[in-house]
């Protein structure tokens, strides 16, 4: 298959003159060749029907920080726009596909090949928006030239991943310490919006693991949201809530079902829906059948 050029988009600014690591890969990737070949007619079939799109995932996270790691499949991110036409192009391109979670999440699949195509969160906050490609930093994936998913949006959405499995603050460590004085901080804090909190959380974890990183752009702003957490008075009086649920979809239930808080994904503090809220939570013992039955060889 021939490679096609995706054309450039406007008013895109040059990339970073960081996140470019002098680490050399460290182990080999374990995808299959079968697997490679899939997952570039994927990037293809996609830029070859102009969807607009950035790789996330293990391919961002070696750009950006050295680290390589297996994957088990190949994130793309895509406006909700798109996702039907993306759909359709992938469906032509020989995929079968599905839409497990109409909030946040599409699939496109080939045998055991998985193409995750995200649109948003899981809890509904990071919507993928226009920045997503504006900000995209120019690479190559698997010969394929793409955009990767912007480093500030990737420390955005990991900064909600803090699941009893899996908990992304190594990865937002590492994307800060590879990257910290290209990032756009400003930008990234607007990200965050009124959850400026959990960005101060991972900025404190970041100088508790790299105690001697310089990362001065980075403490400046921890120190920052730290006196305007100070100067804040006592919590505001009304309904309790639990933003605990934006963190993980299955560890503050009790909160929610049991002790009477508000479930902060749902309008009006949130955007999911009662009918997305179900579907995301009865995953969680699909989840947990399935790492179960791996671990018992079944």
């Amino acid at each position: 298959m021939d490679l096609v050029a995706i054309p450039p988009m406007t008013s895109m600014p040059a990339p970073p003159s960081g996140f470019i690591s002098p680490l050399r890969r460290h182990k080999p990737r374990q995808e299959t060749a079968v697997a490679r070949r899939r997952y570039r007619r994927a990037l293809v079939a996609l830029a070859r029907a102009g969807v607009p799109y950035v790789v996330g995932g293990a391919y961002a996270m070696e750009r950006y920080t050295g680290i390589a790691r297996w994957t088990k499949d190949l994130d793309i991110f895509i406006l909700p726009r798109d996702v039907d036409v993306a759909l359709e192009r992938l469906r032509a391109a020989g995929f079968q596909t599905e839409v497990p979670f109409p909030h946040w999440l599409a699939k496109a699949y080939a045998a055991r090949d998985f193409v995750d195509l995200i649109f948003s969160s899981g809890n509904g906050i990071a919507e993928v928006d226009e920045d997503w490609m504006r900000y995209g930093t120019p690479g190559t994936v698997l010969g394929v030239p793409v955009r990767l998913c912007p480093p500030e949006e990737m420390i955005w959405s990991k900064a909600y991943v803090a699941e009893r499995e899996r908990y992304d603050g190594a990865d937002i460590a590492h994307l800060i310490r590879a990257g910290h004085d290209d990032l756009d901080w400003e930008r990234l804090l607007r990200r965050f919006g009124d959850h400026w909190r959990l960005l101060l959380s991972h900025l404190v974890l970041f100088e508790f693991v790299y105690p001697s990183e310089p990362a001065p752009r980075a403490r400046a702003l921890a120190r920052r949201l730290a006196r305007r957490h100070a100067e804040e008075g006592d919590p505001p009086a009304g309904e309790p809530v639990c933003h605990g649920t934006l963190l993980s979809r299955a560890q503050y239930l009790p909160d929610i079902t049991v002790w009477g808080y508000a479930d902060a994904r749902l309008a009006p503090r949130g955007r999911m829906s009662e009918d997305d809220v179900f579907r995301w939570t009865s995953a969680v013992r699909q989840d947990e059948e399935a790492r179960d039955a791996h671990r018992g060889g079944g």
